[in-house]
């Protein structure tokens, strides 16, 4: 059974550079990796690896994740389906340990991402090293081997993840009526479980993100969070990244009710500088 690795992409040549490095250093490599480019200037290059790779334009304004994704797995050819973020390098058994789950598991599968420092992985590195540098995500437990079903819908993560083809297909893939950034991914979790579909923390091998500079809170989208938030709660009656819509209630860039949430008005120049940090969650 063939397993296709998915990404997607915005200016973020040097972190493409790494995913395929750790692609090309697996014990079990993919029948492909599809390359969703959301809109880069210059558009992504085709890179050299050892499989085949394919760059498909999966443009929108801003950052398109939900058609991103889509169009990726529309493109596959695997009958599994490798979701990796762009900033993260798959360990080097992390494909074939997938791929076996996937195997023995009809489920929605989240490999454990450690975290990197800024120095780490910047030139040369060894996947050894990159684990005794590494530092796991406080919010998410997982085996030490094997999987174990997690019953939060809210805990699925989009940064790794596999699932089979046909499955993915069946759910619909990601609701694109979440435009931009932010809770196209739990809502993908929360109709999988509706669905039937388990969700599974895969122990072992997982992948490693590349340390860079974020907003936190992430003032940058805060009009696609405010209007994808408000989309999943009418949906699910639950709001989503709570805590980062009680950040932006705090500073007063958006009104945030029980039932409701607004943009006031946008970040100012200040509120974005203080947000600024070098952070690895």
């Amino acid at each position: 059974m063939s397993i296709s690795v998915l990404t997607i992409v915005k200016n973020r040549s040097g972190h493409l550079a790494k995913l395929v490095e750790g692609l090309e250093r697996s014990s079990v490599p993919p029948c492909e990796l599809v390359v969703a480019d959301m809109g880069s200037d210059p558009p992504v290059a085709m890179p050299k690896a050892l499989f085949p790779i394919r760059v498909i334009r999966a443009g929108g304004e801003g950052l398109p994740l939900a058609k991103a994704r889509n169009t990726a797995a529309r493109a596959a050819i695997g009958n599994f389906l490798l979701f990796l973020d762009v900033d993260c390098i798959p360990m080097r058994d992390l494909i074939g340990e997938m791929r076996r789950q996937l195997r023995r598991n009809d489920g929605l599968i989240c490999a454990e991402v450690l975290y990197l420092g800024p120095a780490d992985a910047r030139a040369s590195w060894s996947e050894e090293v990159l684990k005794l540098a590494a530092t796991p995500h406080p919010a998410r437990a997982f085996p030490e081997r094997d999987v174990r079903e997690e019953t939060n819908a809210g805990l699925f993560w989009s940064l790794v993840f596999g699932i089979r083809h046909t499955r993915f297909d069946d759910l619909g893939g990601f609701d694109e009526g979440f435009t931009g950034y932010g809770a196209e991914d739990t809502d993908f979790g929360f109709r999988a479980r509706r669905a039937g579909v388990t969700l599974l923390f895969m122990g072992g091998p997982g992948a490693f993100h590349q340390h860079h500079d974020v907003l936190d809170p992430p003032l940058q989208h805060v009009e696609d969070i405010v209007r994808n938030a408000q989309r999943f709660y009418d949906r699910w009656k639950v709001w989503p990244m709570e805590g980062w819509l009680r950040a932006f209630s705090d500073l007063g860039v958006v009104e945030w009710s029980e039932h409701g949430v607004w943009l006031l008005r946008p970040p100012d120049a200040l509120q974005l500088s203080q947000a600024r940090r070098r952070s690895a969650f």
